[in-house]
């Protein structure tokens, strides 16, 4: 799996909007499938028109390392959660509050390709994650 760097990177050299979604599909390709016992009701993210789901994980501490583990039912979508794990899984649940990785679709240049739905869903889940991360600090 690409570091956020790497695909940040790998956006900068793509021109072409039709390259930069064949880029998306290439990164859920590579995602690891969720295994089936966590794709549960409770990891369901809501508002998305695909089915997406994330699984997370955090250490003990006030300020827990959190881990995120996620997948869809939909290519795009899912090349879409691999971004969004790779923006906020094994980081500190207070820099995954903090950081609005719907700046980082703006920077690499998708989301004003994504249609209204997908950039809704999107929203979706960076708010799902950002607020398991502020239940977990004390």
């Amino acid at each position: 799996m690409a570091t956020l760097e790497q695909m940040i990177d790998d956006f900068a050299f793509l021109d072409d909007w039709e390259d930069r979604m064949r880029f998306v599909i290439e990164l859920g390709k590579a995602l690891p499938d969720l295994p089936d016992g966590d794709k549960t009701a409770d990891n369901k993210v809501q508002g998305c028109a695909s089915q997406v789901w994330l699984a997370t994980t955090a250490s003990e501490g006030a300020d827990p390392l959190m881990s995120y583990r996620g997948d869809s039912d939909a290519f795009i979508v899912r090349g879409l959660v691999a971004i969004v794990l790779a923006a906020y899984s094994g980081k500190q649940a207070s820099k995954v509050v903090a950081f609005d990785a719907i700046e980082l679709f703006k920077q690499i240049g998708l989301l004003e390709h994504l249609t209204a739905q997908r950039a809704n869903g999107l929203r979706s889940m960076i708010q799902r994650i950002r607020e398991e991360a502020a239940r977990r600090l004390v």
